[in-house]
């Protein structure tokens, strides 16, 4: 029996704007659509947004998960989300971008990389064309290090290390992102093929490898300045981005 001190008029609210996506370990509580004002070139957009958050324990019982994260420190640990544009269940082309975060791009506007440029970007095309989804990726700092790691990197990087081997002379990967909990998310708010806005073939393939269609691909290029010159070249050179095309 839960020992849950929320009011009944706050989980009647809640309810319905409560699903459980059945994950591989757990449950992924998905909750929204909500609706969020961005600012946009100077001009108000009216995104929808989604939260979700991944549990061992699962169950439709949300008054159990509402009363568990009282205790549960959510500040100390970042969760994903996803704005969404237009009819996006229903649209027949819509516009994917898989964002992983990036604290010093997309907060600060660092030009040490070409993120926050492409975050932007992809607002502006899915809103441009008419229907779309932006994930925000909230564990994938550093291409998955995490945050303190990617500062210990950027100190290599200050020293001639390139991102591959300032990661690696850590002890991590190149590259750990995963991407299933993102691709759960979008086979829950939409079934119809999708393109995907990225120069990154593993997002592609993990797509793919997930059963999911893809109609097309939307370079991501752009933002290139003096501090991200050599960042760019390595992620074609080392990472197997696909390149600019002239």
């Amino acid at each position: 029996m839960s020992t849950t001190n929320l009011e009944p008029k706050v989980l009647e609210v809640l309810k319905d704007k409560i699903q459980l996506i059945h994950a591989d370990e757990g449950a992924i509580y998905l909750v929204g659509p909500i609706k969020l004002p961005v600012e946009l070139d100077g001009e108000t957009v009216i995104f929808q947004w989604y939260c979700w958050l991944n549990r061992c324990k699962v169950t439709e019982n949300y008054e159990e998960i509402i009363d568990q994260l009282s205790s549960a420190r959510l500040a100390e640990y970042q969760q994903s989300s996803v704005l969404v544009y237009g009819d996006f269940k229903n649209a027949d082309e819509a516009l994917v971008r898989m964002h992983s975060i990036c604290h010093t791009g997309d907060i600060f506007g660092s030009k040490k990389c070409d993120c926050g440029f492409q975050l932007k970007k992809s607002m502006k095309n899915i809103v441009e064309h008419g229907t779309g989804a932006l994930f925000y990726l909230a564990n994938h700092e550093g291409r998955g290090i995490g945050l303190f790691s990617k500062a210990m990197a950027y100190v290599l990087q200050e020293n001639g290390y390139d991102t591959v081997e300032a990661n690696i002379g850590l002890g991590f990967v190149d590259d750990s992102r995963n991407y299933g909990d993102a691709i759960k998310v979008l086979e829950t708010l939409r079934t119809k093929p999708v393109t995907l806005m990225t120069n990154n073939p593993k997002k592609i393939e993990a797509l793919k490898s997930a059963g999911l269609v893809l109609s097309g691909r939307e370079p991501m290029w752009g933002g290139k300045t003096e501090f991200n010159e050599n960042y760019l070249k390595t992620k074609i050179q080392r990472s197997g981005h696909i390149g600019e095309t002239k």
